[in-house]
């Protein structure tokens, strides 16, 4: 071979390598979804600790020719003896970090670190703020009877209503563990619609806020919570568990994770553990959890039409679930004689703390000298629970 046939071949194998010559425009498309994400994430600071690694893992799996590299690479290779031919798999980094994704390791071990950074107080002090949290899971099953109409089947349209939950690795939990009993590929749509929606939640809640209370019922004053004692909330993780697995098995990965990390909080006596999973292991996790749902997100699934019924039936999920929140706190409102506030039934859904801030943001525009954050929190950890909950009776019903 001549130096010149030889230079030819190696400016071929250099083409057909890079991504020049791979990829078509629905790359290029997702490539400038994907800038959208981070300027939200960067510049909007829209739920950015997930938003911004979703937002690259969309970016760099879309760059042409990345793929093989990024997954894996199937190269065939022929025996010099036998002339036999085979073809060997060699994974590459997000075909080994996509085993926490495929095996659904990820979400639970994030709600343990959401169990250990958050206090069961203002629920255990005020009950009553469970039937907000579950009223508030009304926008998860009329968007599931939404998305049948629409023509979804049963296991998908679960996975879209569970976006009402407003809690994404909830979202990500029940889109995963569902995924074998649909034909559609949802997992990154929808993970990018709650967690969008969810860092939206001002916009959204507000005006449904104002719309639902009078500004006499927004002015309500309500009385200080009583003081938890430690003994309350140890036996509260250990009790919710045991209640609710005996009763829905279904929901124990994600609840019990939750709950596991709450009791090494309040404990007392696992300070290093319960450290670590708020500040270190969910840190890592996230990353991981970001970037590989993110590069499910390829040009070819991700621009379809399903695509822009998932995003509509996802807002109608979150209006929803704030009115559920809200309506049952009227509710409670008037029958308590007005002594609670319905502004807090918006922080029913499960976006822990925006969504409680937000019941705060509403009520002190009326009265500046109103607090209601803390009475909001009962409703707000509790649609934590009440989201997991969702969850378990979905994949209980359609998990097979």
């Amino acid at each position: 071979m001549s130096f010149w046939e030889m230079l030819g071949e190696m400016f071929t194998g250099l083409w057909e390598d890079s991504g020049l010559s791979q990829g078509d425009w629905s790359n290029y498309v997702m490539i400038a979804v994907s800038l959208v994400l981070m300027f939200l994430a960067i510049v909007k600071k829209f739920e950015p600790l997930l938003l911004l690694p979703i937002a690259f893992g969309m970016f760099i799996i879309n760059i042409p020719g990345a793929s093989e590299v990024l997954w894996e690479k199937v190269t065939t290779v022929t025996d010099p003896v036998t002339g036999e031919v085979t073809e060997e798999v060699e994974k590459g980094l997000l075909g080994w970090l996509n085993f926490g994704v495929e095996y659904v390791i990820y979400p639970p071990l994030i709600f343990m670190g959401i169990g250990a950074m958050t206090d069961f107080g203002p629920l255990i002090a005020n009950p009553k703020s469970m039937l907000i949290g579950a009223a508030a899971q009304l926008g998860v099953f009329l968007t599931f009877f939404g998305a049948v109409v629409l023509g979804f089947d049963a296991a998908a349209a679960a996975s879209i209503g569970i976006i009402g939950g407003a809690d994404g690795p909830t979202a990500i939990y029940l889109t995963i563990q569902l995924s074998k009993f649909t034909n559609h590929d949802l997992l990154s749509v929808i993970a990018i619609a709650a967690y969008s929606y969810m860092a939206l939640i001002p916009i959204i809640q507000k005006p449904i806020m104002k719309l639902m209370t009078t500004k006499k019922e927004r002015a309500i004053r309500m009385k200080q919570l009583r003081e938890v004692s430690k003994v309350e909330k140890v036996i509260f993780p250990i009790l919710v568990t045991l209640v609710v697995g005996i009763l829905l098995p279904e929901a124990i990965p994600l609840l019990g994770m939750l709950m596991l990390g709450n009791l090494m909080r309040e404990s007392g006596v696992v300070n290093r553990l319960s450290q670590q999973a708020q500040n270190g292991l969910m840190n890592t996790i996230t990353i991981f959890l970001g970037i590989c749902v993110g590069c499910k997100a390829v040009g070819t699934t991700f621009l379809q039409l399903q695509t822009l019924y998932i995003i509509a039936l996802g807002l109608v999920a979150f209006c929803f679930g704030t009115v559920g929140g809200l309506a049952m706190a009227k509710l409670m409102c008037k029958i308590s004689g007005g002594k609670i506030n319905p502004l807090i039934g918006s922080a029913g859904v499960s976006a822990v703390p925006m969504a409680a801030r937000i019941s705060e943001d509403v009520g002190r525009q009326t009265d500046p000298n109103n607090h209601l954050l803390m009475h909001a929190m009962g409703p707000n950890v509790a649609g934590v629970i009440g989201s997991a909950v969702a969850a378990g009776f979905l994949l209980a019903c359609f998990g097979g």
